[in-house]
């Protein structure tokens, strides 16, 4: 049996959790905790008023693809506090989806420093929200200023068929890394 570890990133409150439980055939282990009035005076809840839950360690997920091969899904914490975890998350992974809110692009900085900096294939995906303007995936990319190696897709983190089109993207783009020898195992 080959397993394959994939990670789900991105700022707080962007829908890592609601990536990985769409898509999940089990129910997804989380570590949600109820928020705070602490927290509340350290995360902004502006954009997300109705957010009561923050993950405090991970999300884990699993997609069995056949007998042979399972895809295994990490959900990073979002809040800076709790990115001491990320380092051991990320080992072993292909891969990684950054995950973005165009409301907050400001937040996505540091999970797209993160990857670039570990080394590890990720790609940018634009997660829509209702009623939220979208935006072309280009004026995202540069935004952020991704390397225009780095494959920025669109998706519903809610919707099934979205999210694992989503993580295709990534497998592909890793491969398309491998192959041109780049390691995608870190």
């Amino acid at each position: 049996m080959t397993s394959v570890k994939i990670i789900i990133g991105g700022g707080f409150g962007v829908g890592k959790t609601t990536f990985v439980g769409s898509v999940s055939e089990i129910t997804p282990l989380t570590t949600e905790a109820v928020m705070t009035s602490t927290s509340t005076e350290i995360d902004d809840l502006s954009v997300i008023p109705g957010k009561a839950t923050t993950t405090v360690a991970m999300d884990f997920g699993r997609i069995s693809l056949d007998r042979e091969l399972i895809l295994y899904l990490f959900g990073t914490p979002g809040q800076h506090r709790f990115w001491f975890m990320w380092d051991d998350l990320v080992k072993g992974a292909i891969g990684a989806v950054v995950l973005v809110d165009v409301r907050r692009v400001a937040d996505s900085f540091a999970a797209v420093d993160y990857f670039e900096d570990s080394g590890v294939p990720f790609i940018v995906a634009i997660n829509r929200f209702d009623d939220v303007r979208t935006h072309a995936v280009e004026d995202v990319r540069d935004a952020l200023t991704i390397d225009p190696h780095v494959p920025v897709v669109t998706c519903d983190a809610r919707d099934r068929a979205s999210a694992k089109a989503t993580l295709i993207a990534l497998i592909d783009h890793a491969v398309a890394m491998r192959d041109q020898g780049m390691p995608i195992s870190q």
